[in-house]
Order: structure tokens, then sequence, then C-alpha cells
């Protein structure tokens, strides 16, 4: 995964460079019971390195890691996204009517739109807008195929 951030507050720019994996969601993990929006699902893992400069002016390099939980629609082309403590985020889609979203989180709003690019490949471009963000976000996630290094 590679992942570009842009600030259009202040012009800083950063990147996000690493692995995620999609892993199966079984009774075990389950936060709600056997018929919550985990059960069936995924369980999706960021893991890699950002380099970024703050709203504070700081700039950061280290570890950064994400995880949501997917669950299948009754549309193949989508999945309901839950943060991890079962909150609904959003529906990621990559159907034609299907491929934007956009959550609230106080006081900004985030939009997202998803493309698939080929068979081992999408992108996702968050734009953020409110009083205390403006920024972009553009991620591609590649497949890597067994056996292959990065």
């Amino acid at each position: 995964m590679e992942r570009t951030l842009l600030d259009r507050a202040n012009g800083t720019r950063g990147t996000f460079t690493g692995v995620v994996s999609f892993t199966p969601l079984g009774g075990g993990d389950v936060q709600h019971g056997t018929d919550g929006p985990h059960d069936g699902g995924l369980r999706l893992h960021e893991e890699g390195t950002i380099s970024w400069t703050s709203f504070t002016g700081k700039p950061f390099t280290g570890p950064a890691t994400r995880d949501y939980l997917l669950r299948g629609t009754e549309s193949p082309e989508t999945m309901d996204m839950f943060f991890p403590d079962g909150r609904p985020f959003h529906r990621m889609g990559f159907g034609a009517q299907d491929c934007l979203a956009q959550h609230w989180c106080d006081p900004d709003t985030y939009r997202v739109s998803y493309a698939r690019t080929g068979a081992d490949e999408f992108r996702y471009r968050w734009d953020v807008t409110g009083p205390a963000k403006d920024q972009v976000l553009d991620s591609v996630l590649r497949r890597r195929h067994p056996g292959s290094r990065g």
C-alpha cells in the first residue's frame, strides 16, 4: 500500500507505505454476538511507516497502523466498513453507483471515492474538509503475489 497525504491548508505533504492484510473474522472475533456486524466478515489491518508534518508543524516519521472491520452487503460490489469497536464507518463500493461515500467526524466531513484499476489493484481518495482539516489522502493497494517481494 502506498498513500500520499496533502494538507491543503499549509501545503505540507506526507507519505504512508506499508502492507494491508485482510483476514477472515471468526466467531471469536465477533464483538456483538453471532449476529453482530463483524460475524463472517474481514478484518482490514494497515501497518507501515508514515512521514508527515503534523498540524503543530513538527515532522514525524514512524510506525502507523489502522484497523477496520468489513462485512458483505447484498451487492458483490460493496462492503460495509466498521471501526474496530463496531461503530459504522461507511460503505466501500466499486460499482458505478456505489463508489462514493462520506463520513462526518466532528467537525469535518470525509468524502471517499473508490476505483478498481485492475484485477490486482484498487485506489481510493479521501477528501477531508471542514474547520479543522483540509486534506487529500490518495491510496493505492496492490496485491502482493506469493513469493514476490514488496
